[in-house]
C-alpha cells in the first residue's frame, strides 16, 4: 500500500493527470504480484458498463447547452428583478443563480464558470471588491455538487449501493440551507461596506423578464419532479434535461445554431472523458484494495481501537479537507469509499448521511488551493491571479466548515427528506 502511495503521489507531483497517475500506480503494484493481468481491462470496462453512469454525460451536457443556449443568462435578469434592489442585490443573485444552474448541471466547475462569466464583470462594475467577487462565485459555483442532481452523488451512490434518488433528496434541504447562508453572509457583506442595490424592478418588467425566464427555471422541476415521483430514473432525467434544454435553446431563445452544437458536444466530450478515465483508473486500484484485503484490515484495525464514532467522523473530515486540496470529488469518492465502507457499517454511520458529509467536504475541495477546481475557473474568467482568487474565498471557506460542522451534529438535515418520501 505504501508503495502504491508513494508512486501515486510522485506521479501527480509530475504533472502526469490524476486518473493516468491511479492506473500506472495500481499497475506497477500489481505487477509485482502474481496478479492475473487479465483481470485488468475487464475491471475497467466492468466498471464503467454501468446504467446509472450513463447520467453524468446527460448532465454535463445540459449544464453546457444552458450556458450556451441563453437560459442561464435570462434566468440571471429575472433574478435580478426580483432581488437586484436588496442591499448587495447582485451578490445574491449571484447565489441563487448558482443554486438553479446547480439544480441543472450537476457540476461545480460548470456552475461557477456559467454565473462567473456574466456575473463577476457585472458586480466588479457595480463596485464590489473583485476578490469578493470571484470569491463568492468559487463559492457559489459549489452548490452545483450538493444541490441534486449532482454527479459526485451519483458517483457515491453506484461506488456504495445506495438508491441515487435517496442522495439526491438528502441533498436538497443541505443544499438550500447552505443557498441561504451564503445569501445572509452577502447581504450582511453588503451592508457593512455600505452597497446599495439597483433600482426597484416595476412589477411590469418583473413579470415580462420572469415569463421570459420561465422555460428555463421549469427545468429543475422537471428534472427533480420526474426523478422524486418515480416516473424516471436519474439517468432517463437527465436525456430529458438534454432534449427540452435543446429545444429551449435553438426553437424558444433562439440562440443555439447549428455551428454551436460542435464546440458544445466536444466540451461535455472532454468532461465526461476525465471522470470515466478517473472511474476505470480507479476500479484498478479498487481491485488492487478487494485483493490485498485493505478494507478489511483497516476495520479490523479500527475495531480493536479505542477509536470512537466521533473520533472517526472528526479523522475522516480531515483526511477528507487535504485530500480535497490536491485530487477532484469523483478522485476522492472512488479511492476512499471502499476502504470506508466496512468502517461505516462498524460505526452504524447512515451512509446516505456521509454522503452529505463527504459531499460538503468535496465542496470544499473546489475552493482549496492548490488545485480547487473552481479557483482555476474563476481565475481564468476574471483574468486574475490565482493567489487573488485564494484571498477572496478564504472567508467562505470558513463559512461552509461551520456548516459541515451543523450537518455533521444535526443528521436529520439530510435524513429527514429521505424518509419522508417513504412513508
Amino acid at each position: 500500500m505504501l508503495t502504491l502511495l508513494i508512486s501515486f503521489f510522485v506521479l501527480l507531483f509530475l504533472r502526469v493527470p490524476v486518473a493516468i497517475s491511479l492506473a500506472l500506480s495500481t499497475i506497477f503494484v500489481l505487477l509485482q504480484s502474481d496478479f492475473n493481468m487479465n483481470m485488468m481491462p475487464q475491471r475497467m470496462f466492468t466498471a464503467l458498463d454501468s446504467f446509472p453512469m450513463m447520467a453524468i454525460p446527460g448532465f454535463v451536457l445540459a449544464g453546457i447547452i444552458m450556458a450556451r443556449g441563453g437560459i442561464s443568462r435570462y434566468l440571471i435578469e429575472a433574478l435580478r428583478s426580483w432581488v437586484g434592489h436588496l442591499p448587495g442585490g447582485l451578490s445574491v443573485v449571484t447565489i441563487l443563480a448558482c443554486a438553479v444552474f446547480a439544480a441543472i448541471s450537476g457540476s461545480s466547475p460548470a456552475t461557477a464558470a456559467a454565473i462567473g462569466s456574466i456575473m463577476i464583470p457585472a458586480m466588479i462594475s457595480a463596485g464590489y471588491d473583485k476578490r469578493y467577487s470571484m470569491g463568492l462565485v468559487a463559492a457559489g459555483g459549489t452548490l452545483g455538487i450538493l444541490i441534486p442532481p449532482s454527479i459526485p452523488l451519483i458517483m457515491y451512490g453506484i461506488t456504495s449501493e445506495q438508491s441515487i434518488g435517496d442522495l439526491f433528496m438528502a441533498g436538497l434541504f443541505p443544499g438550500l440551507a447552505l443557498t441561504g447562508i451564503l445569501i445572509v453572509a452577502a447581504i450582511f457583506y453588503a451592508k457593512r461596506n455600505g452597497f446599495k442595490g439597483d433600482e426597484p424592478a416595476t412589477m411590469a418588467e418583473r413579470g415580462r423578464k420572469s415569463l421570459k425566464a420561465i422555460w428555463g427555471a421549469l427545468l429543475p422541476f422537471i428534472i427533480l419532479g420526474s426523478i422524486y415521483s418515480g416516473i424516471v430514473t436519474p439517468t432517463e432525467s437527465a436525456v430529458i434535461a438534454v432534449v427540452y434544454g435543446l429545444i429551449v435553446s435553438a426553437f424558444i431563445y433562439r440562440e443555439l445554431k447549428l455551428k454551436d452544437l460542435r464546440p458544445i458536444i466536444v466540451e461535455s466530450i472532454n468532461i465526461t472523458s476525465m471522470i470515466f478515465l478517473i472511474v476505470a483508473a480507479a476500479s484498478l486500484f479498487g481491485l488492487y484494495l478487494t485483493n490485498a484485503q485493505i478494507p478489511q484490515e483497516v476495520g479490523r484495525w479500527i475495531a480493536e481501537s479505542d477509536m470512537n464514532k466521533w473520533m472517526f467522523i472528526i479523522i475522516v473530515n480531515i483526511l477528507f479537507f487535504i485530500m480535497g486540496m490536491f485530487l477532484e470529488a469523483v478522485s476522492i469518492i472512488l479511492i476512499t469509499l471502499p476502504i470506508l465502507l466496512p468502517i461505516l457499517y462498524h460505526f452504524d454511520i447512515n451512509l446516505v448521511h456521509f454522503a452529505i458529509i463527504m459531499t460538503i467536504n468535496m465542496e470544499l475541495g473546489m475552493i482549496t488551493p492548490p488545485v480547487g477546481l473552481n479557483l482555476f475557473v474563476v481565475s481564468g474568467i476574471a483574468k486574475e491571479k490565482l493567489g487573488e482568487v485564494v484571498k477572496g474565498v478564504i472567508p467562505f471557506i470558513v463559512l461552509m466548515i461551520a456548516f459541515l460542522v451543523i450537518v455533521v451534529l444535526f443528521p436529520q438535515l439530510s435524513l429527514w427528506l429521505p424518509e419522508f418520501m417513504k412513508k
